[in-house]
């Protein structure tokens, strides 16, 4: 189940389910380093979140192309998220290469940091139970899920691992993370065919910590 081709059956199936510029002014008798401190704040509230570029992906022996940025929810997340995401005004970049890897990044500001706090949670949640979701609705996949620890990145980000196998012997190997900073949430897919040890953890947590100090 990758966020590549093979996986868009699959997550056709599961879509059908998904549905100031500011500056602060200084109080009288504020001090010069809180001021600053609010203007920043203000600046990153209203700047509008980046994304990662294709160059900032885990190796890839082809190289990777950058799709642009799009509204919504991507289908390519579908197949673990696509009934355990809240509404909110999502924004996408797709990736690929000339092979068989492809990758996916997701990224929503939600109205205050509690908010991005609950939201980063629910998602971190749905992907912990997506092998046994996917289990459960396709019985001719055996799924794996593992957790690869969190990043010490602006509020964290925690790394995840998914392996699938179909009845047919199609085998495929997905990396995810989730991210935040304040109020800003963001997802990394990334998936290719193989299992677990041709997956590129340690680049990939690179990516994924790159994804969150990146967003502003």
């Amino acid at each position: 189940m990758p966020i590549r081709t093979r996986v868009a059956a699959l997550a056709a199936l599961t879509a059908t389910a998904l549905a100031v510029g500011a500056t602060a002014t200084a109080q009288a008798g504020a001090e010069p380093n809180e001021t600053a401190q609010k203007s920043a704040s203000a600046q990153k509230t209203a700047a509008a979140p980046r994304f990662l570029a294709a160059s900032e992906l885990p190796p890839h022996p082809t190289g990777w192309t950058a799709g642009p940025v799009t509204d919504g929810f991507p289908e390519q997340l579908a197949y673990c998220l696509g009934e355990g995401v809240p509404a909110y005004d999502y924004g996408h970049r797709l990736f690929h290469t000339e092979l068989d890897t492809s990758a996916v990044q997701v990224t929503v500001v939600t109205g205050s940091a509690a908010k991005g706090k609950a939201l980063a949670a629910r998602l971190d949640e749905e992907i912990r139970g997506c092998a046994a979701r996917l289990e459960r609705l396709y019985p001719e996949i055996e799924a794996e899920g593992r957790f690869f620890g969190t990043l010490p990145v602006e509020e964290g980000a925690s790394v995840h691992g998914l392996h699938t196998e179909t009845s047919y012997g199609a085998t495929d190997v997905n990396l995810l993370s989730v991210g935040r900073d304040g109020r800003t949430v963001t997802v990394v897919g990334w998936g290719q065919m193989g299992d677990f040890d041709d997956a590129p953890l340690a680049a990939f947590k690179k990516t994924a910590k790159k994804a969150v100090t990146k967003l502003y």
